[in-house]
């Protein structure tokens, strides 16, 4: 290899700040050096692959050439600095700031509600600003476009989309351009009742107008740069490799000569993955970005070149432009090429990734690739010479005579113009309908000879799945055939013979691919004979009316939607924020980035990081572990075991650090502590440790079924005679309901700072936490110290959903003994695919049923069964299964009622708390043999719920009372607002008229329990100080997880001191103001400590109280100073004993739960039968409220946890090996719900009530709304079962959740799921399997 020179300055601004790097590390990304050397930590490092969109940034270049300046969003997570030379890049610092001005984009999301936990908004704010840089006044369309990169998993993107619309030219609410309110769609029956609800959660009066003209400008000394004749050679040289960034075209092919194995680096969104997650090393980097020669567009008669430097959104330009100039006949390839794009990654990737990139980095992410070589697209080389060589099967397998030398580089691609009887489609199906990659993709072309329907040529290339491509150039059989469906029939066997994918094929789905592939010709042949047939209706036949709608995808509409409350009581004294829809305290600083997370807090002197070392087996013994080649890595200081552990290393059943035995894959043996974080890990992959494999390795229930290995007792109620009761019904039915697991996906992973103090043997932790007093607990037995020395501290975490329980008590004890070890700081921050892999998530759920009912579907006993898988510990496992076995009724009376519950242990990492805790999964079941039932009555499934429904006031089955009117009232108004009766029979019109899509109509009700069982686990306390200056300190148990607590709290300090919310602080959570908080779940944090904080209050005003009435006239900080005189104290603790709960399990029966939240839903899906895709088309939530304290947080948490239910329901798909391994462990491979996923209508009205134990006759809504997204599931089981009833199959059928692509699809039988081989089961392990 040649010698290499010293490095050059690299030259770039940030935020408009020069920045001259004179060590610039290709190895370092942008992402990296804005947070750790520039110490800019608004963007959030999240995912680290460019998934998630919370590290966008803006980055801005000049064009030499065209004297433009372009600015586009990018993932900085996946930007080398070395390939910024040049560059202006804008960070969310950037845009605005508390101290300096917030910038409109900034001030309404945060006003219109669009952040919870806050994570997240860097990145959305940054996406929105991109847009509006460059169209300021963007069309709705654009937004969610620009949002389609950004994932957000709290509040379920409504408002989000709302304030981007607020940019938009008009705003009006206006159904479906009809020009009505959407609210307005039917008579006047329930004016009356609605004269006094409110749907306005901000005042757009507020905002600040959005002004262009005070955009910073770009910096000159750039755009001089960029137009420097004398361009040279840049190199900069880091600690292992070497960015050569060539100046011209020549300097370039010299430097591929010369370095024939150093990669092309443009956008890095393809080699950037590979080199973190899969540990490619290169020496040598070449990056020709701004090349001229490589960004340009040639048009000749035949076609068009552009060149291999456009990036994948400039080639959306360019083909957006050439389709509105050219005839349509020859732009059949571009508007296939379009209509991926669209969909293809998110609005940063398709910025950063170019033309040359995506087509040479086959077969993974080529997405474009079949479209092109149906096309009959080229690739032009360059080296010492030029060549042309076709984009065909060859080039995509790598046959090596197609493929590209060493020394050769893409300087451009040419897509030739199609003609009139040359027809080219793409067509793909992915998880979720963007930024996923596609599960099968293909591109197909036909020729015909002029004026026939006779086939001169035909090429057909798919890719199917992530690592498998196999093209098929020609199907040379099928030339001279006539485009009939005879020819459809071979052409389908012919494919399925050619195109073989393995039982056992990596990414599993085969059947489910082997059917796509053929349903996607199918699709290609009809809209091959429509286009015939509009060429020439009288030589060609159309094709069924019926079959129309199987032609196009589902479209991505703008979503819209409204929000309906309870107005405030216009007697209510206008300073009481109590009712009113008041902004999340932090969301100013949540969008401005100046809201400090874990890892945003200051580097601290000698701080190591830490990276775990994880186990790869399921079950085994540790037969030796060999330290020796970590230790020996530069800046490692010390490698972490069992050994270390002062005190329990097992507690409570827990296990720390893995000692002699490992209990599942991810397992902690051990961690590596060092100076940086990329030592760290870097040491931990070079730990060796030896395993003897350890028999039964337990994975999923039915295993654990069979070996009888369980956590805890069956949990048990019961109610009249089941056994009895079966003996006089009309009908029988038994099922089984599967329900996978789900990721807690937290934009923020588990995070830890631990300070060991020098004295007294006493540490500090600030961490992201739902239960600081587990923490403090956890880590006292792990140090062996009393917990008076271990201090937990909390202000605010990214997102939790019950994730943070348990967890990070496991995850403190083991930074603690590193922090102990070590003497030093330890700074341990989970990796996205470590957080996932090794903290699990909901429990999967396996429920069997057994159901009597009479034939006008009254149901008379039901035998249920529920069985979870716990994983390998204890954690939160029995309180799960009491959950699911108490709410196991959901709104149904029915008098003979068994319910039993068991924990299943299994060698996966254990699960825990999930949003819903347990609710979710178990009555899906419930609504399952419902369903069920109303099939084999031939019944609407809505109307068996009707009669089976608690009507009047009622005991459980546990024997608590309760009241069920404001559930009935919630059904009532959901049936009647969301016309559902009206739709069910526009559903049912549309299905007659539509032969392979299919729309579906659900509604659910729901019962929800509130708070825990043991009395002792809803007390809270809190801490209020009021000052001299009369300003106020609230502190108390509960967590700021993004649900505004402590925005309530200060509506309620507010209310009881009747001082304004300004005069009100709440810093954060700690063990040292508030000993022994519970934690902050079951959606009755605001229940519990709103009470204490009013007591403390009240305790404040009571001591007050002689002095105000003395001087009732005066100001508050009057009545404080005299206060301080006459030595009254002004610091208070309030207590709240919590509501006495119980249950008794031997007798089955209890007081469990201090009250209900009640609600129903109502959606509405279309399926598209061929590819098993669905669209949400409208949904209609009513939550039963009582009086809500915050509408604007109430509806955000009912909109986002139905959102999170929409994705567990539906796309969210665990993947975990027969060998217990979790494959999904990134956004790559785990799809949360996404802008386009969201309903294209979506109304939420809060239902008033009374619940006068609660504070200020308020629920808890955190987690209610999780279960209502199964009203999607439900609807698509409405629309599946349309399918196989138009096809004659069985009524009754199981679609278990989630209701993935994949399920729908082979549900729908079909001629096409018919067609297809199967494998013999014996014969093969399949890649993945069923957990639940």
């Amino acid at each position: 290899m040649p010698s290499l020179p010293h490095s050059d300055e690299l030259i770039f601004f940030v935020n408009g700040r020069k920045v001259i790097e004179r060590n610039a590390d290709p190895e370092v990304n942008l992402l990296f050096y804005v947070r750790k050397r520039l110490r800019l930590t608004g963007t959030k490092y999240s995912c680290g692959g460019g998934g998630c969109g919370a590290c966008t940034v803006m980055v801005s270049r000049y064009n030499s050439t065209t004297k433009a300046i372009h600015h586009y969003p990018a993932t900085v997570c996946l930007v080398p600095i070395c390939s910024l030379y040049g560059a202006a890049v804008t960070t969310v610092e950037g845009v605005g700031s508390i101290k300096t001005r917030i910038h409109p984009v900034q001030e309404r999301l945060a006003k219109c509600h669009g952040t919870q936990c806050g994570f997240c908004s860097p990145g959305m704010v940054m996406s929105i600003y991109t847009l509006l840089r460059n169209h300021p006044e963007p069309a709705p369309e654009q937004i969610t476009k620009a949002l389609g990169g950004n994932l957000c998993h709290c509040t379920g993107y409504q408002p989000i989309v709302e304030s981007g619309k607020t940019f938009c030219e008009s705003t009006v609410c206006e159904l479906k351009g009809s020009g009505k309110c959407c609210m307005d769609q039917e008579d006047g029956s329930l004016v009356n009742r609605w004269e006094k609800m409110c749907t306005k959660l901000y005042d757009e009066d507020e905002f600040q107008p959005l002004d262009p003209s005070q955009e910073p400008i770009f910096p000159p000394e750039l755009i001089r740069m960029a137009e420097d004749p004398n361009k040279r050679r840049l190199t900069f040289q880091g600690e292992r490799t070497t960015w050569i960034t060539p100046a011209t075209l020549n300097d370039l092919l010299e430097l591929k000569a010369n370095f024939p194995k150093a990669p092309l680096v443009m956008g890095n969104t393809e080699l950037g993955p590979r080199i973190k997650f899969k540990n490619e090393f290169h020496p040598v980097f070449i990056s020709p970005l701004g090349l001229p020669e490589l960004h340009f567009v040639n048009t000749t008669d035949d076609g068009v070149t552009i060149g291999a430097g456009y990036s994948l959104a400039q080639l959306n330009d360019t083909l957006h432009f050439i389709v509105s100039e050219q005839p349509k006949e020859k732009t059949k390839t571009y508007r296939a090429l379009l209509k991926h794009l669209r969909t293809l990654a998110g609005a940063q990737i398709r910025n950063m990734a170019t033309l040359g990139g995506h087509v040479v980095s086959r077969p993974n992410f080529s997405d474009l690739n079949p479209i092109l070589a149906a096309g009959n697209a080229a690739i032009n080389l360059i080296s010492k010479g030029q060549r042309q060589i076709p984009l065909n099967g060859p080039f995509l397998e790598r046959s090596p005579e197609a493929d590209l030398k060493s020394e050769e580089i893409v300087s451009s691609v040419y897509i030739p113009y199609s003609t009139q009887w040359h027809f080219v489609f793409g067509l793909r199906m992915a998880q979720r309908q963007e930024n996923a990659f596609a599960i099968v993709n293909a591109g197909m072309s036909v020729k015909f000879e002029d004026g026939t329907n006779t086939i001169k040529n035909f090429k057909c290339s798919m890719k199917r799945g992530p690592h498998h491509c196999l093209c098929k150039p020609n199907c040379k059989q099928l030339i001279g055939r006539q485009w009939d469906d005879q020819m459809l029939s071979d052409a389908c066997r012919w494919v399925l013979d050619e195109i073989y994918i393995p039982p056992a094929a990596e990414g599993g789905m085969v059947e489910y691919r082997r059917t796509l592939i053929i349903s996607l010709l199918f699709k290609f042949y009809l809209k091959v004979r429509r286009g015939l047939n509009q060429m020439d209706p009288q030589k060609f036949p159309d094709i069924p009316e019926k079959f129309m709608s199987a032609l196009e995808d589902f479209p991505i509409e703008t979503p819209q939607g409204i929000q309906m409350f309870q107005c405030v009581d216009p007697h209510q004294p206008p300073q009481d924020p109590v009712g009113h829809p008041v902004m999340h305290q932090s969301a100013i600083k949540h969008t401005t980035g100046e809201a400090v997370y874990i890892d945003d807090m200051p580097c601290i002197d000698q701080e190591l990081f830490l990276a775990p070392i994880t186990s790869t087996r399921a079950h085994a013994k540790i037969i030796s572990i060999d330290i020796s080649e970590a230790l020996a890595l530069p800046g490692v200081v010390d490698v972490i075991t069992a050994e270390d552990v002062p005190g329990d290393n097992n507690y409570q059943g827990e296990i720390f650090y893995a000692q002699n035995e490992i209990i599942c894959v991810g397992q902690i043996v051990g961690t590596v502590a060092a100076d940086t974080y990329a030592h760290a890990r870097e040491a931990a992959k070079k730990v060796k440790i030896a395993y003897e494999d350890i028999e039964p390795r337990i994975i999923t229930i039915e295993q654990a079924l069979k070996h009888n290995s369980f956590l805890f007792d069956e949990k048990k109620i019961e109610q009249g005679n089941v056994e009895q009761a079966f003996k006089y019904v009309d009908q029988i039915i038994e099922g089984e309901v599967h329900v996978e697991g789900q990721e807690h996906f937290y934009m923020e992973t588990s995070s830890i700072l631990a300070l060991p103090k020098e004295e007294d043997k006493e540490m500090v932790l600030h961490l992201g936490t739902q239960y600081p007093t587990r923490v403090q607990e956890y880590v006292a037995a792990a140090l062996n110290v009393p917990r008076n020395r271990i201090t937990c501290r909390m202000k605010r975490t990214g997102g939790a959903f019950g994730g943070k329980v348990a967890k990070p008590a496991v995850l403190g004890a083991v930074s603690a003994v590193a922090a102990n070890k070590t003497g030093r700081p330890i700074r341990f921050i989970l990796e996205r695919g470590d957080d996932m892999l090794i903290t699990a998530g909901r429990h999967p759920l396996l429920g069997k049923y057994k159901i009597g009912f009479m034939n006008n579907g009254v149901i008379k006993p039901a035998d249920v069964e529920y069985y979870v898988n716990g994983g390998c510990t204890p954690d939160e496992s029995e309180m799960v299964v009491e959950f699911i076995v108490l709410k196991s009724e959901n709104a149904y009376y029915i008098p003979n009622f068994r319910c039993r519950g068991r924990a299943c242990k299994t060698n996966l990492p254990s699960n825990t708390a999930f949003r819903g805790f347990g609710f979710p999964q178990g009555t899906v079941v419930v609504e399952a043999y419902i369903t069920a039932v109303a099939s084999q009555c031939n019944l609407p499934p809505e109307e068996v719920k009707e009669i089976n429904m608690y009507k009047r006031i009622s005991k459980t089955a546990f024997k608590q009372t309760f009241n069920p009117e404001p559930l009935r009232r919630c059904w009532k108004e959901c049936l009647e607002k969301s016309s559902f009766y009206t739709r069910k029979l526009a559903a049912e019109e549309f299905n007659k008229k539509n032969y392979w899509k299919k729309r579906g109509l659900a509604i659910v009700p729901m019962k929800f329990c509130i708070g825990i069982p043991t009395a002792y686990y809803n007390q809270a306390a809190a801490l209020v100080h009021i000052y001299l200056d009369g300003s106020v300190l609230v502190t108390h148990g509960g967590c700021e997880l993004g649900q505004g607590l402590y925005t309530k709290m200060i509506q309620g300090a507010s209310h009881e001191l009747n001082i304004p919310q300004s005069y009100i602080h709440l810093s954060e959570t700690s063990t040292v103001t508030v000993p022994n908080g519970v934690f902050t779940s079951g959606s009755m944090g605001t229940d519990i400590n709103g009470k204490a904080v009013q007591n403390a209050c009240q305790a404040l005003m009571a001591r007050l109280h002689p002095i105000i009435r003395k001087n009732p006239k005066g100001k508050w900080e009057d009545w404080i100073a005299k206060a301080f005189e006459k030595s009254i104290s002004l610091s208070a603790t309030g207590y709240f004993k919590g509501y006495q709960t119980n249950m008794d399990w031997e007798k089955g029966e209890g007081n469990a739960y201090p009250y209900y939240v009640y609600g129903a839903a109502c959606s509405e899906v279309e399926v598209d039968c061929l590819t098993g895709a669905h669209k949400l088309l409208r949904t209609d939530i009513f939550m039963d409220a009582a009086f809500s304290i915050n509408p604007a947080l109430d509806i955000g948490q009912v909109e986002g946890a139905f959102i999170q239910g929409m994705g567990f329901y539906t796309i969210e798909e665990l993947k975990y090996s027969p060998e217990g391994v979790l494959y999904s462990r990134s956004p790559d491979d785990y799809k949360i719900p996404t802008v386009t996923e969201i309903p294209e209508e979506f109304y939420v009205t809060l239902v008033r009530s009374q619940n006068p134990i609660a504070i200020y006759s308020s629920k808890g809504l955190g987690e209610a709304g999780m279960f209502l997204g199964s009203s999607v599931l439900f609807a698509i089981y409405d629309a599946v079962a349309a399918a196989r009833r138009e096809r004659g199959l069985a009524k009754t059928f199981v679609l278990s959740s989630p209701a993935t692509p994949e399920m729908i699809r082979m549900t729908c039988v079909d001629q096409f799921t018919d067609m297809i081989p199967r494998d013999d089961p014996s014969t093969f392990t399949p890649w993945s399997i069923r957990v639940s």
